[in-house]
C-alpha cells in the first residue's frame, strides 16, 4: 500500500524517537545524579543543615486578628466543607511563613468541618 510523504516522515520520526529512548533515559539519569552531587556538595560546604528550607528572618507579629467563623458548616454540602478545610489549611500555612503573621482564630469549629479535618488532616490539633 503506497504511503504518503507525510506518513513516511511521521513513521521515520517515530522510529528515531523509539531508538533514542534509552539515550534520553540515560541523560535524565545523569542529570539527576549531577544535581544530587551538587546538592550534597553544597550541604557539605555549609555544614549548617538543610539549605532547602527557607531561612526564617526576624518575625514581627502583627496586631491584626483573623477570625474564621465555622458555625455555618451545617448549611454547606460536603463538597463546600472540604473546600473550606483546604482554604483554612492554606491560610494557616501561609500565615506561618509570613514575616508579619496575624493572630489566626477558628470559632465554632465543629460538625462536618471538624469531622472532615479529623479524617483528612490529623495534624490540625497541633496548630498554635
Amino acid at each position: 500500500e503506497p504511503m504518503s510523504k507525510r506518513q513516511r516522515k511521521k513513521l521515520l520520526k517515530q522510529k528515531q524517537w523509539e531508538e533514542q529512548k534509552d539515550l534520553r533515559r540515560q541523560k535524565r539519569k545523569e542529570k539527576r545524579q549531577k544535581r544530587k552531587l551538587e546538592r550534597q556538595s553544597k550541604l557539605d560546604a555549609s555544614q549548617e543543615g538543610s539549605d532547602r528550607k527557607r531561612t526564617r528572618r526576624e518575625v514581627v507579629p502583627s496586631t491584626l486578628r483573623l477570625i474564621v467563623d465555622c458555625s455555618f458548616d451545617d448549611l454547606m454540602v460536603l463538597k463546600d466543607v472540604k473546600k473550606l478545610h483546604k482554604q483554612i489549611q492554606r491560610c494557616y500555612a501561609e500565615n506561618r511563613k509570613a514575616f508579619h503573621p496575624v493572630q489566626f482564630y477558628l470559632t465554632s469549629h465543629g460538625g462536618q468541618l471538624k469531622s472532615n479535618m479529623n479524617e483528612n488532616d490529623k495534624g490540625w490539633v497541633n496548630w498554635k
